[in-house]
């Protein structure tokens, strides 16, 4: 274009077209610096929305281990141990992109962030690394190897492992001239200070998300585990604890649950104060279950303690039970219909009955006990004070001799409610048309009576929304209009629900709280 004799007018043309190149390409790196700046813009917000989602999930599994520690106690710990990585790895990032945006005037003119001088001047001298840039490769290897450590022995993580090993790998790349580059230099060098921040920025994206995933997979693991109907047992269950010829057995086959998450570490029991050996008891799917002679008639005591190790300490927990060897119609059979307990703010039916003795010559009395019919009794432990209930039983036998009985029962308050949106608990999937008119509830889990609930109100929150109070069970136009500005995968909140139950007269336990992911 300069070459040969040109004529001035010539020359100036071609000057002119130089000029225009020139802006030509200028304008084009602006708009791909904006470009990575806006892209980093939303990865920032979207990082703060995965922040409040998993500070749902591990306040929901820290809830679940303090209810069921035996259960949730090695999740909450893994889980713990991977927040803690997680922080620390994201403190770092933004430690030095905070660093990086201080080398400009106005961090938020991303047309100005051109240069790459900070990240080569601080990672690299020459061909070599300074102790900045390696410092850079431990963080992310440390956060990479850890999450492997603690989740590599679960199968159902495996897919999550394989992702971190991937997303986080420091493994030398190739260039597209097939060259192999330290991964350090392909991915920071010579870069735009912007596209740096914005590489930083989803780093910490990918943090987040494998955060999410880890605590998604721990709550779906468990709780497909309970309801496994492997997770089952037969158990039988009868009227009376002894029977006579000719009788006809009216015994129940009802299912009962095993749980191995209880199996005791070490085992000291006593049978009327001699220790009992090891061939004399086995541990299955959680039970103590022992091979003991009934022994002589009378009252035999069980006493000891079971072991169990929790966070490397070992914690006791005292065994003091008895039962009954007889010879002839000369102990009670008391037994709750439905459970081992009574609970306070329910009528708790029961079974009280003298073996090879008719119901009317049997007389039961307790504060709060009535009568129903036959052997069927109520127990109204709502008036009584104290944590625990002796009924005292007494029988005339055939011959005109008398024998009584006594047992204590444990009192409970009624357990803690679960919110339901649709029926469903925990964390929830929903599109948003079908949360405006979805019914929000509340439920006991595993809980042996029929007692339904009725929600009378509860708070709404959408992320950057305020906090909406609601009556009644279905959300109003103000929570429906604040459920429409939220985005798509936004995580909204039913909590501080309201329930009440007919014929309760006890307050209710705070409902838990439910989180609802927006599917559109």
């Amino acid at each position: 274009m300069a070459g040969g004799n040109l004529s001035p007018r010539q020359k100036m043309i071609n000057l002119m077209y130089l000029i225009f190149i020139a802006m030509l390409a200028l304008n084009m790196s602006k708009e791909v610096l904006s470009a990575f700046g806006l892209m980093n813009v939303r990865l920032t917000e979207s990082n703060e929305a995965a922040d409040q989602r998993n500070l749902a999930f591990f306040s929901g599994l820290e809830l679940k281990a303090e209810e069921q520690p035996e259960k949730y106690a090695p999740l909450l710990d893994k889980a713990e141990k991977i927040r803690v990585l997680s922080k620390d790895l994201n403190t770092y990032l933004e430690d030095l992109k905070a660093k990086m945006s201080a080398t400009v005037d106005d961090p938020t003119d991303y047309e100005i962030m051109d240069k790459g001088d900070y990240l080569d001047n601080n990672f690299f001298k020459g061909d070599k690394l300074k102790p900045e840039g390696e410092e850079f490769l431990e963080k992310l290897e440390t956060f990479r190897s850890g999450v492997v450590e603690i989740l590599g022995d679960d199968p159902s993580m495996s897919s999550v492992v394989a992702d971190v090993n991937e997303k986080f790998s420091t493994e030398p790349e190739t260039n597209r001239d097939g060259k192999k580059i330290d991964w350090l230099d392909y991915h920071y060098k010579g870069f735009p200070l912007v596209a740096s921040l914005t590489k930083m920025t989803q780093l910490q994206s990918d943090v987040k998300t494998v955060g999410s995933e880890i605590l998604g997979k721990m709550m779906q693991g468990t709780l497909s585990a309970e309801v496994s109907m492997t997770n089952y047992t037969t158990l039988m269950e009868t009227s009376k604890s002894a029977y006579f010829n000719g009788e006809t057995f009216d015994g129940a086959i009802v299912l009962g649950r095993k749980d191995a998450t209880t199996k005791p570490n070490k085992v000291e029991l006593t049978l009327d104060g001699v220790k009992l050996t090891e061939d004399q008891y086995a541990i299955e799917d959680g039970r103590v279950k022992l091979k003991v002679g009934t022994g002589r008639p009378g009252e035999h005591k069980i006493e000891g303690k079971l072991i169990f190790a929790q966070d490397g300490e070992d914690i006791e927990v005292p065994v003091s039970q008895s039962f009954a060897t007889v010879s002839k119609p000369n102990a009670a059979t008391i037994s709750a219909d439905k459970m081992n307990v009574v609970y306070r703010g329910v009528k708790n039916p029961m079974t009280i009955s003298f073996a090879g003795i008719p119901d009317n010559k049997v007389n039961a009395r307790a504060q709060g006990l009535s009568r129903v019919s036959g052997s069927k009794y109520v127990m109204d432990a709502t008036r009584i004070q104290g944590r625990e209930v002796t009924i005292n039983v007494s029988g005339t036998l055939p011959d005109g001799g008398g024998v009584s009985d006594r047992a204590t029962f444990r009192i409970k308050d009624l357990p803690k409610p679960t919110g339901t949106i649709r029926g469903e608990d925990g964390s929830v999937k929903m599109q948003r048309q079908s949360l405006e008119i979805s019914t929000v509830g509340a439920k006991f889990d595993d809980f042996d009576f029929e007692l339904p609930l009725r929600v009378t109100g509860f708070m709404f929150k959408v992320p950057g929304q305020p906090t909406i109070n609601v009556s009644g069970n279905k959300l109003d136009s103000r929570a429906k209009a604040a459920l429409r500005k939220a985005k798509r995968g936004t995580d909204v909140q039913i909590f501080n629900i309201e329930a009440k139950a007919s014929g309760v007269s006890v307050i209710l336990k705070k409902v838990s709280p439910v989180i609802i992911e927006l599917t559109n």
